[in-house]
């Protein structure tokens, strides 16, 4: 069971599940799982091998820094179908009829890891993974939110953990033509944090900047994110929503393709993943072969 593989495994020995995963990164390291830290791998990790009895990799539409929330994460893995099957729950007479045995794992796994993961990891729902499925590669592309909020008196007690409190106006209109002068295929160099071997060319599909009552919520969609550049870009739009920048400086920098000590990088606590989009089942496949031949090896990072 590997990484590089792109098809859903046919056989009788494993099975392909899709994973929907949702986090209050507050207390992770990330996603990605780390020595002697706490990540969100890490936990599901150890789950797994609990349930399988030996490893299970897991494979992200993508790794979240430390600190960022999920509410739509989607990863996939590979499981032996026998163990699968082990997991389903007793039948019992209130059951839908009809259930198969690998339907009835999916259920005992969901259930099972609902009671080993830790309270601040959820996985939502478990699936089989149509033919081609990739939960990487097959993605056409992440949809992120930031949350700012703009009251003088903070935020909801409630809501601090994935909030960034700012308790100052913010130039909402400066701050959405900042963000159209963003879009399209471009080197976002300026806006990541380099990683040897990845590329930080990008299609930035959507930043769309929005009042809502109390908050300023800043929307992100793109095929790909490379490391911190969510984040680098909601500090570029914050200083430009206090005027403390021209409209067209991200744009600026942006064009020097070269990361200075002018990028400031919004806090993680505000950012969620909220949603990964795929093409249709019969599209999967070639969706995978064709980012696997134009995305570096290590995975997108918010």
């Amino acid at each position: 069971m590997t990484d590089a593989s792109l098809d859903a495994v046919t056989g009788d020995d494993l099975v392909r599940l899709r994973l929907d995963i949702s986090y209050d990164g507050t207390d992770f390291s990330g996603w990605a799982a780390q020595p002697d830290r706490r990540t969100v791998a890490g936990c599901l990790t150890d789950a797994l091998v609990v349930l399988f009895r030996q490893a299970v990799p897991l494979v992200v539409a993508g790794r979240t820094d430390a600190g960022v929330h999920a509410s739509g994460q989607v990863a996939h893995i590979d499981v032996p179908g026998a163990g699968l099957r082990h997991l389903a729950p007793r039948v019992r007479p209130t059951d839908p009829p009809g259930s198969d045995e690998l339907s009835g794992g999916r259920t005992g796994l969901l259930r099972r890891l609902a009671g080993l993961l830790p309270t601040d990891v959820r996985v939502r729902r478990v699936s089989m993974a149509p033919d081609g499925f990739d939960a990487r590669f097959a993605a056409l592309r992440r949809h992120y939110r930031y949350r700012i909020g703009i009251a003088e008196w903070g935020v909801e007690p409630l809501q601090r953990r994935d909030i960034f409190s700012r308790r100052r106006p913010l130039d909402v209109e400066a701050m959405s033509d900042a963000a159209a002068r963003l879009l399209g295929l471009h080197d976002f160099a300026a806006f990541c944090k380099p990683r040897e071997g990845a590329t930080t060319i990008r299609e930035l599909q959507g930043l769309t900047v929005r009042r809502e009552g109390e908050e300023v919520v800043i929307d992100v969609q793109a095929d790909a994110f490379c490391h911190s550049m969510v984040r680098s870009l909601v500090g570029s739009l914050i200083a430009v929503g206090e005027h403390q920048v021209p409209t067209g400086h991200p744009a600026v920098q942006l064009a020097s393709r070269s990361r200075s000590t002018g990028i400031h990088i919004a806090p993680a606590l505000g950012l969620t993943l909220v949603q990964v989009d795929y093409p249709p089942d019969a599209e999967l496949l070639r969706r995978a072969t064709a980012t696997r031949a134009i995305r570096a090896l290590p995975p997108p990072d918010s």
